[in-house]
């Protein structure tokens, strides 16, 4: 991990690139050299690459989430758009939109029925920043829902970007701590948002309290102090 200015080089290369936040590729004028242009910092940050550096991103503290590619989101439908899609607020600059066959088995007789307020966990398909991002409730490869789609009871909290980025790592300790503990159903969006669901209401409220604990902007608790906390809340 570097820390990285706005503006500054980053030597991200891979055969199937992916750029996620604070990262942007400049544009070329052949295909060939497309694959092969320099990829520049449009923020300051800490930067980082999966495994096999296919994918690269930056993190930093900012607030406002913008769209990137493949991103899971959790948003809530804000209304109509056209006759067959809906606008989703995904807490960026502009709405996203959700067409209605965007989901697994739609069809024009046959799409779900979503209502202003309902709650959508799903994939950023398109997201450039002169158009509107749009979203997709299927697996781009499988085209099964794969758990994407709308979310029906549970709880939705709001984090940092961060302590989202953190939950959907599979090392990090809190959700197969929580899991240990108590059943749970979740669902982590990039977005910094975190819809939680147990059957009963004790561990909801717990899975809450721990999330908003560890999340780096609200104390950063660790493992062992986690597990005191549940210890006191007797579970």
């Amino acid at each position: 991990m570097s820390i990285v200015l706005p503006g500054e080089h980053v030597p991200a290369q891979h055969v199937n690139l992916k750029l996620g936040p604070g990262l942007l590729q400049l544009s070329s004028d052949t295909q060939q050299q497309a694959k092969s242009a320099p990829v520049i910092s449009t923020r300051s940050g800490i930067l980082n690459h999966s495994a096999n550096k296919s994918k690269w991103w930056v993190e930093g503290n900012s607030r406002r989430y913008v769209p990137a590619p493949q991103e899971s989101v959790i948003g809530v439908v804000a209304g109509r758009s056209g006759s067959e899609g809906w606008r989703v607020d995904i807490g960026s600059a502009h709405p996203a939109s959700l067409d209605g066959l965007a989901f697994e088995g739609a069809t024009k007789r046959n799409k779900p029925s979503l209502k202003v307020g309902s709650l959508i966990y799903a994939r950023v398909s398109l997201a450039h920043k002169d158009m509107e991002p749009e979203l997709e409730c299927f697996d781009a490869q499988t085209h099964k829902s794969e758990g994407f789609g709308e979310l029906k009871d549970g709880f939705v909290l709001q984090c940092s970007l961060q302590m989202s980025r953190l939950l959907l790592d599979p090392k990090h300790f809190l959700l197969p701590l929580l899991g240990s503990r108590f059943p749970l159903e979740a669902a982590v969006g990039m977005n910094g948002k975190v819809w939680v669901s147990a059957k009963e209401t004790k561990y909801t409220i717990a899975m809450v309290r721990c999330i908003e604990a560890v999340d780096p902007d609200g104390g950063g608790m660790d493992e062992t102090s986690v597990k005191k906390f549940l210890s006191k809340l007797d579970i």
